[in-house]
């Protein structure tokens, strides 16, 4: 009889330790969403949109960009664009100007937003090495983006970290300083410093909807959800039982 009811008793509390420390993974679904806003840089007076929908180690981007530079040399304007990562994760402001040209250089925002961590390519490679191949960028003066590639482990560590900045860079020269229309690219000598200087910014930041544990507002009064109450109830009943089991199994082994 002793043996009988503590053996009934002890799997409960073991069930009732794994209902309690299961909770966690119940939320890692390895999905998330990010968006972001991207003002202009620069003086470019464009604008834009984005958002990265990640999916185990699948990422859709998708993007709309308005008012950047429309030509180049007689061809559309190749507006190369890119997933920052690893820094500040925020745009630059004027102060990041450090030769007073009048122009924010590519590298003179990294401090804030970081090194190239994902090529936005419309074709082919994703990685930084594709980085100033202006034959995969956007073109034009407005354009959309659409692609689902797979996404590396630091970009995708940075889009968890909140330090993912998009940058989208082409300028037009004839609405900088005189300077800087006469400066080379500091990423590729061979073009002009417009052709590669930020045009967009903006930073990526985890929509709402992936806020865990009642995160947004339901109006119930509770930040926890019913789900998780349920199960951290039915872990409580299981402490509880197995408490009662070792009060009976003391008080059989007296008797005996």
């Amino acid at each position: 009889m002793n043996k009988k009811t503590a053996v009934f008793f002890v799997p409960a509390f073991a069930i009732g330790v794994a209902v309690l420390t299961s909770g966690p993974a119940f939320a890692a679904t390895g999905d998330a969403s990010y968006q972001g806003t991207l003002d202009a840089i620069n003086g470019s007076n464009g604008s834009g949109t984005i958002s990265v929908e990640v999916s185990g180690d699948q990422a859709t981007v998708t993007q709309t960009v308005k008012g950047l530079a429309e030509t180049f040399d007689g061809k559309p304007y190749p507006h190369v664009q890119h997933i920052h990562i690893g820094a500040k994760g925020e745009c630059p402001t004027t102060a990041a100007d450090t030769d007073g040209d009048g122009v924010i250089s590519t590298t003179e925002g990294q401090p804030s937003y970081g090194e190239i961590g994902t090529t936005l390519s419309t074709s082919g490679d994703t990685s930084p090495a594709a980085g100033t191949d202006l034959t995969l960028a956007g073109m034009g003066a407005n354009y959309d983006y659409n692609r689902t590639f797979t996404l590396d482990s630091a970009t995708a560590a940075s889009l968890e970290a909140g330090t993912a900045v998009v940058v989208v860079h082409g300028l037009d020269p004839a609405t900088l300083t005189k300077a800087a229309q006469d400066a080379k690219s500091d990423l590729v000598p061979s073009l002009p410093l417009a052709a590669t200087s930020p045009a967009l910014c903006g930073a990526l930041s985890a929509s709402q909807a992936n806020m865990p544990d009642g995160g947004v507002e339901t109006g119930g009064g509770s930040t926890s959800s019913g789900a998780d109450m349920g199960l951290l109830a039915l872990g409580a009943g299981f402490l509880t039982a197995a408490g009662g089991a070792v009060m009976i199994r003391r008080r059989l082994a007296a008797r005996g």
